[in-house]
């Protein structure tokens, strides 16, 4: 039996780019297994956009209870930073271009143990 959790992103993404602003929402991926990187859909800015990141401010919100070992990224094309907490502030992808796709990747440590047919 797998463990399946949905999660629900709800993200007011600001990129702090040339004196704007951005945001964008998207529904997380189910996580299956332990030890599994899973990533949001992509998160673009609604409108052309130029410059590049100084802040990010992000906000989670999971379906079901929250799994044990839960990490959560938030990921550009060549830069990952770890978000601490469903909510909160960032600079770890400061200065990367404000039009980049950026993707939420949930993961859950450790590998599923099985006993008598049950996840434990």
């Amino acid at each position: 039996m797998t463990r399946s959790l949905w999660m629900l992103v709800m993200l007011p993404l600001w990129a702090q780019a040339a004196g704007g602003a951005w945001h964008a929402s998207a529904n997380g991926p189910s996580l299956v297994n332990r030890g599994s990187w899973q990533h949001s859909q992509p998160l673009l800015p609604s409108a052309k956009v130029s410059g590049h990141i100084n802040v990010v401010n992000w906000r989670y919100q999971l379906s079901k209870p929250t799994p044990s070992g839960l990490e959560v990224k938030l990921c550009a094309a060549q830069r990952c930073t770890s978000l601490e907490g469903a909510s909160g502030t960032t600079r770890g992808l400061a200065h990367v271009a404000a039009d980049e796709t950026l993707h939420m990747v949930f993961g859950f440590a450790g590998k599923e143990h099985y006993r008598r047919g049950c996840a434990l």
